[in-house]
């Protein structure tokens, strides 16, 4: 065996010993890019060489592949960019306010270094140390809302527990922070951070709504347990949106013309996860997606100046027509 091909059924051996539920041939051929007669190869391989993996068919009739924890625990190593992954994940949170996200992470690189062999841990730290050092420190520059430790603590618990929360908010509209009652579905992450979570009370049925934590006052977790839909996609949702906000009135196409010469900077940004690119003759580029949040679009569109032109929605065109300069020295 190759030494790719050894270094390959380790990686697959550690990936039947990660999962609960183990691996499919799916899985192996998408990972890998591999058909299915080379994925049902490197499963025999890893029975051959792992006698302890076991298979079952699952509810859906797949079959699946696993391995019990513990008895490759001597194959399983960290690597020095992987721990030096964990302590600089640790510090950008930090860095960003999220304290109790970055304890957490601190809390699982602990365990994960507890777990790996000792001969191991005292090998790869001094490298990881030198990459430490040579990444410097990381951190995340500019302004960010302040977000009460006790509410991001209840909002947490709530999530994950699904059970419904008690808040005192205060959105633009309202004069005074208002009690409401929502059953809280995930968050959203940026400048500011906005919990997303089912109003039920809402005049519109099943109306999912965002929050801004930072203008959440008080926080309580309900004894009282909701049940997540299984097909509600939080990431899904959150592509609905250009950034943080939604108004589902303004949810809909949106078309960008780029000047030729910011055309590098248009190729090495990704405005939105749904893009579609067009490039032009002329050599401006066209970019398109279907997303809401005009503000927030139009606070962006401001970096790019007059190297821009909103081509959809006419709504958002009016909104920047008389903001745009001709003199920024550099693109975002």
């Amino acid at each position: 065996m190759s030494f790719d091909k050894a270094e390959q059924l380790i990686e697959l051996a550690r990936k039947a010993a990660g999962g609960r539920q183990g691996l499919t041939l799916d899985d192996v051929i998408e990972h890998y890019g591999v058909s299915l007669r080379t994925a049902q190869r490197m499963f025999r391989a890893l029975e051959t060489n792992f006698p302890h993996t076991e298979s079952y068919i699952d509810a859906e009739g797949r079959k699946r592949w696993r391995m019990p924890g513990g008895h490759y625990r001597e194959f399983f190593s960290l690597s020095a960019e992987e721990v030096a992954a964990l302590e600089i994940g640790i510090s950008h949170l930090a860095r960003a306010g999220l304290k109790m996200e970055s304890a957490t992470l601190a809390k699982l690189r602990d365990k994960v270094v507890a777990l790996v062999p000792s001969k191991h841990i005292l090998r790869i730290e001094p490298d990881a140390d030198a990459i430490l050092e040579a990444q410097g420190f990381v951190a995340r520059p500019g302004p960010r809302s302040r977000v009460d430790e006790k509410v991001a603590a209840a909002v947490a618990e709530a999530i994950k527990a699904c059970r419904y929360l008690h808040i005192r908010y205060q959105s633009h509209l309202d004069s005074e922070p208002q009690l409401r009652r929502v059953a809280p579905y995930g968050l959203l992450s940026g400048y500011r951070r906005y919990l997303v979570a089912l109003d039920p009370n809402s005049r519109r049925q099943g109306a999912i709504k965002t929050y801004r934590v930072d203008a959440i006052s008080e926080a309580h977790v309900s004894e009282e347990y909701f049940e997540r839909p299984a097909n509600f996609d939080l990431q899904g949702f959150a592509n609905r949106g250009f950034a943080l906000y939604q108004n589902e009135s303004e949810y809909g196409e949106v078309e960008w013309r780029f000047a030729p010469d910011a055309a590098d900077h248009v190729r090495a940004t990704l405005f939105h996860p749904e893009q579609r690119m067009e490039e032009c003759a002329d050599g401006s580029i066209l970019i398109r997606f279907k997303a809401a949040g005009h503000l927030e679009m139009a606070w962006y569109l401001y970096q790019w100046g007059k190297k821009v032109e909103v081509v959809a929605p006419a709504a958002l065109r009016d909104m920047v027509k008389d903001y745009q300069r001709g003199d920024f020295a550099v693109l975002p």
